[in-house]
């Protein structure tokens, strides 16, 4: 009974360390995901992953950016606000990669987009020096500025990249 047992157990302990393996011999091969930026949208997309396997994978675009705003006097005369404000962050929903028979992916375009943030107060703005009550807010513009992609299985991260507005369109290492 103990050596059925000690069996079973060296057969558990190699298919955990297999599947483990496995997991971690996902990555980028010939070419990372690239981004564009415009306004406030990031699209992500490419890469060629091997070690897939058959197993569903899965990539999340997380984009993140500012809003900017106009003072508007109550004489409707506007004024660059000074401060901008964070805008909303978008999230895509997890989209599938689709795998060859051979374990290999790519990014399918996977676009995501900042959205404007609860109205923020003239202060907030700098509107008037010190926040006149007398001015207004009006949207100017929303930017994207970072996003993040991230490929998962199952539940765990098996790739992560960051890039930022500016930056080299293959961003960095998470």
């Amino acid at each position: 009974m103990i050596r059925k047992s000690g069996i079973a157990l060296a057969v558990l302990t190699a298919l955990v360390v297999l599947v483990g393996g496995a997991f971690g011999a996902v990555n980028p091969k010939g070419g990372l995901p690239t981004a564009t930026f415009s306004g406030a949208t990031v699209t992500v997309q490419g890469g060629d992953f091997s070690g897939l396997g058959n197993i569903p994978a899965f990539a999340t675009l997380t984009v993140n950016g500012i809003a900017t705003y106009f003072c508007e006097n109550p004489q409707g005369h506007q004024a660059p606000g000074q401060n901008p404000v964070d805008a909303q962050t978008g999230v895509s929903d997890p989209t599938p990669l689709t795998t060859s028979k051979n374990g290999r992916s790519t990014i399918p375009p996977l676009s995501e987009s900042v959205s404007a943030p609860t109205t923020p107060t003239a202060q907030q703005v700098g509107c008037g020096g010190k926040g006149s009550t007398q001015w207004s807010v009006v949207l100017d513009e929303l930017i994207a500025t970072s996003a993040n992609v991230t490929i998962t299985h199952d539940g765990d991260v098996i790739f992560c990249r960051n890039y930022v507005l500016g930056g080299s369109s293959t961003g960095t290492a998470c």
